[in-house]
């Protein structure tokens, strides 16, 4: 069953193509950049289960409320070389294929 989201609720793939409409393709990823770098463990240059954790805990803002066994099944959806880790660009795969619209719109530029 899926679950559903309160009227209010405004998801990351709702803001996508927003973003790319307000910043452009090149301003996207600059922010996606931003967006990697803020939740990177940054004695290893990538994003583990561990540094989502606490970087959704501090810098976002969101206490406690990503387990740990959230936080690896995020890391393993984009994990794309099965290393165990997000690098910077599995990292920006993965913001975009949460946007089903923006893939969408996406082929129709092409």
């Amino acid at each position: 069953m899926e679950e559903e989201k309160p009227e209010s609720s405004i998801e990351f793939e709702d803001l996508l193509p927003v973003m790319v409409a307000r910043l452009g393709t090149e301003g996207l990823m600059e922010e996606l950049c931003k967006g990697f770098r803020l939740l990177m463990d940054p004695a290893k240059g990538v994003i583990t289960a561990d540094s989502l954790r606490r970087s959704s805990a501090t810098a976002l803002g969101l206490g406690g409320c990503i387990t740990e066994e959230a936080a690896a099944s995020m890391v393993r959806e984009g994990d794309l070389d099965r290393d165990g880790v997000l690098d910077q660009m599995e990292f920006c795969v993965l913001m975009l294929r949460l946007s089903p619209e923006l893939m969408h719109m996406h082929e129709r530029w092409s």
